[in-house]
């Protein structure tokens, strides 16, 4: 679950590499699992990971089913996430990937969770154009990495 900004088209660097997966959210009243992060336990990526779902379900989360109880509660923790970093960082567009993605009902559950917690405060752009997956599903990470290869050459 980590994560990165991109600024004028390039990367944000600092003394380290950004690690957005390791911030805090509030405990959804209906989840008892501890967390499965080995550094902070409950951050959003002991709870909200492929890891921590499968730790705490005993299956993968391609392997639940679209009624399951657990994905209400996943999205409220991603919704968390991007209300954070919407707030803090104001960006154009957010981009979700990973595993748990593949769940085409998780986007617009964190959609309508974040609507929700946002709560009229700020106006984002329209939702479906603001969170939205990868245009490039799985090929994302490889198809990036050529084109920084290129850009290095």
């Amino acid at each position: 679950m980590g994560g990165g900004m991109i600024i004028n088209n390039q990367i944000l660097k600092g003394f380290s590499h950004p690690e957005m997966g390791h911030v805090l959210v509030r405990k959804h009243e209906n989840d008892p699992f501890a967390g499965a992060c080995p550094f902070h336990k409950d951050c959003l990526e002991g709870i909200a990971s492929g890891k921590a779902i499968e730790e705490r379900i005993n299956k993968k989360g391609n392997e639940l089913s679209v009624s399951e109880p657990f994905w209400e509660i996943e999205g409220n923790y991603m919704a968390q996430a991007l209300m954070t970093y919407t707030l803090t960082l104001r960006p154009d567009k957010i981009i979700l990937g990973g595993g748990e993605m593949a769940q085409g009902h998780l986007l617009h559950s964190i959609r309508s969770q974040f609507e929700k917690l946002l709560n009229g405060y700020i106006l984002t752009p329209q939702l479906t154009s603001y969170i939205v997956s990868p245009g490039l599903k799985d090929d994302a990470g490889i198809v990036g990495a050529l084109l920084l290869a290129e850009k290095v050459k």
